[in-house]
């Protein structure tokens, strides 16, 4: 599909693999130039490989720790004006309100949501001053379908799809649109930890994880590209007058009704 991207230059952070690798490569294929961001040099380096594999665009990769606002600036610094900007960097831990003191919760939320607002402020000025672009921040779809046991990351979720439809709900005015996608589960090497570890705890085996997804809509994960292409879509004209909004790709978990 021509999303009618070619030439747009974009950036996303969290791009060394799952969702964040998958976005940058149908941005690559729309013809956009790119600038990844992750902490780990060697997979930073891979992916850019990859992301840019065949195709006739430009691939930067930036190493870098967005979890502090030294390096946010840095990175704005070095990577400068951008059409489109993708929040895709940081993981919440699990765990319920008694196991996270005042500092593990600070440590979890520097990088996704102060990470996201620090990203989304300093590029909505610089958007604003070239007459336009857009932001979007792939949070999760915990924000909905709240979690005792993720209750950290419940929160910081809410939080980020309540700041992105603050944010876009007037971003209009100044020529930007700012959306969200909430993903549910999609089959990255995370969640694939995470099923190995479900599926030990109940059957005594790790091997036994692909009957973890049994229950999930469709008997599967998404894929990530079935949420990069959201995000490319969501990024085009093709969206031009979608902004203050939160799409969900969870298969309908979120939407479930549950009783006791």
């Amino acid at each position: 599909m021509d999303l009618g991207l070619a030439g747009k230059k974009a950036l996303v952070t969290g791009a060394s693999k799952g969702i964040g690798r998958a976005t940058a490569r149908v941005l690559a294929e729309e013809g956009c130039n790119v600038a990844i961001v992750s902490r780990s040099p060697d997979a930073l380096a891979e992916a850019a490989e990859a992301v840019g594999a065949g195709l006739s665009v430009e691939v930067r990769a930036i190493a870098a720790d967005l979890s502090t606002e030294e390096e946010r600036q840095r990175v704005v610094a070095e990577v400068g004006d951008v059409d489109i900007l993708i929040n895709n960097a940081g993981a919440i831990p699990g765990g319920n309100l008694l196991e996270f003191d005042h500092a593990r919760w600070s440590a979890a939320w520097d990088l996704k949501v102060f990470g996201y607002v620090s990203m989304c402020r300093q590029y909505y000025e610089r958007m604003k001053a070239q007459g336009g672009g857009v932001i979007v921040n792939v949070i999760g779809n915990a924000a909905e379908a709240l979690d005792f046991d993720y209750i950290c990351g419940s929160t910081a979720n809410a939080g980020l799809c309540a700041f992105t439809k603050a944010l876009g709900s007037y971003s209009f005015r100044d020529n930007i649109r700012v959306v969200a996608i909430n993903p549910g589960p999609v089959e990255t090497e995370r969640l694939v930890t995470l099923m190995r570890k479900k599926a030990a705890a109940r059957t005594g085996s790790a091997e036994n994880w692909e009957s973890i997804k049994d229950p999930l809509p469709f008997k599967r994960a998404a894929t990530s590209e079935e949420i990069g292409w959201m995000a490319a879509m969501l990024a085009s004209d093709k969206s031009a007058y979608t902004s203050g909004t939160v799409v969900t790709i969870d298969g309908g978990i979120a939407s479930q009704s549950r009783t006791f």
